[in-house]
Formats: structure tokens, C-alpha cells, sequence
């Protein structure tokens, strides 16, 4: 989804920032699916950058990788970014401050597409929220002590936003046309472009 998004406006032979790139899976099926894209991909752990490099494979020579955040990120222009399972570790301060960051790597016109945990963010909601996420995950094969183990880290560690919290980040940031491409119980998914 994420890709075909980026396609709608990213030229052919486009540069693209892809914001939390550890791992390499979305680096991964973007290179493959867009074979004259280029990307530089910001991480702050060496080791999943190294994963990263491991999924890559032959495509690495495409990617240029950047240990650190946004700030560590090139200058641009880019034509495109993405930040996708990211932003929810981040608190409503830091989130706006790497949207700001994102746009203003980017061209105009450029899009930017984010996917994080969002849901609303009062103790009844993340209750609520966290124990449909929990049934699901639990309903898909997961160990339920392990799940329930794990939802209280959650709460802890994610400063998780309302849906209406991250569309305005978005829009306060400077990106138009906001769209909610995706929902699926804890995460949704937006697309916005650099005004």
C-alpha cells in the first residue's frame, strides 16, 4: 500500500527517505517494485541496520543508509518518504518535530506516508483498544501469556495519539490533502503531501 501511494506522484526514478528503515522489509518491496528508485534509510540501531543490509541482499547498492534520526537524514530534496511502525514510540512533541523534519526534506507536491499504533488515548480507549488488540493477536496464533504480558509494555512505552491527534500533526506540519488510507484495529495508515 505504502509503495503504491509513493508511486502515484514519486517520478520513476525517484529518491526517496524512508524514515525507520531498520530490518529492510519495506526497503525491500520498494526496491523491488520500483527498480530505479534510490533511498536513503535513517535507523538509529546499527543492528537492525545491519538486518537491513542482510534483507537487501544485491539491492543494496541503491540504499544508503544513516544510523541516527531525522536530523541524521540528508538534507534532500526528496521525492518521497515513508515511516512506517515508527512514529508511535515517539511523544506528540518529537513526533512534530520529525514530521517538520521530514517536510522539509521534500519537494513539493512530494508524499509522505506514515502507518503507527493510533488509537484514542484516554485510559478507557487504550483499555479498551489494547484488549481488542490483544484478542486479535492472540485469535492470529500468538501465545495469550505472551500477549498479555505484553500489553501492559505498551501502554508504558508507546505515547500513543488519537487518530484526529496524528491527522492534525500532519496538517500543523505543513502536509494538505491528508487521507487515512488504513485502518486495522490499533494502527492506521495516512497519506499527506508537502505543501
Amino acid at each position: 500500500m505504502a509503495g503504491l501511494l509513493l508511486a502515484e506522484k514519486a517520478p520513476a526514478d525517484a529518491r526517496v527517505l524512508v524514515l525507520g528503515a531498520g530490518g529492510g522489509e519495506e526497503l525491500r518491496t520498494f526496491a523491488e517494485t520500483h527498480p530505479n528508485w534510490r533511498f536513503d534509510g535513517v535507523d538509529p540501531s546499527s543492528e537492525m541496520l545491519q538486518l537491513a543490509r542482510s534483507t537487501l541482499g544485491s539491492m543494496m547498492s541503491r540504499v544508503t543508509f544513516h544510523e541516527g534520526y531525522i536530523h541524521d537524514a540528508p538534507e534532500g530534496p526528496f521525492d518521497a518518504a515513508s515511516c512506517l511502525l515508527t512514529l508511535h514510540f515517539l511523544d506528540e512533541e518529537e513526533r512534530r518535530k520529525t514530521v517538520s523534519a521530514v517536510h522539509r526534506r521534500l519537494k513539493p507536491d512530494s508524499p509522505f506516508v506514515v502507518a503507527h499504533h493510533s488509537f484514542p488515548n484516554t485510559s478507557a480507549g487504550k483499555d479498551k483498544w489494547l484488549a481488542r488488540y490483544a484478542a486479535f493477536s492472540i485469535s492470529s496464533g500468538m501465545s495469550a501469556d505472551e500477549v498479555e504480558a505484553g500489553i501492559p509494555r505498551m501502554k508504558g512505552l508507546l505515547p500513543v495519539l488519537s487518530p484526529d491527534q496524528d491527522a492534525a500533526i500532519l496538517r500543523d506540519c505543513g502536509f494538505r490533502d491528508v487521507e487515512l488510507f488504513y485502518a486495522g484495529f490499533t494502527f492506521k495508515g495516512w497519506v499527506g503531501y508537502r505543501a
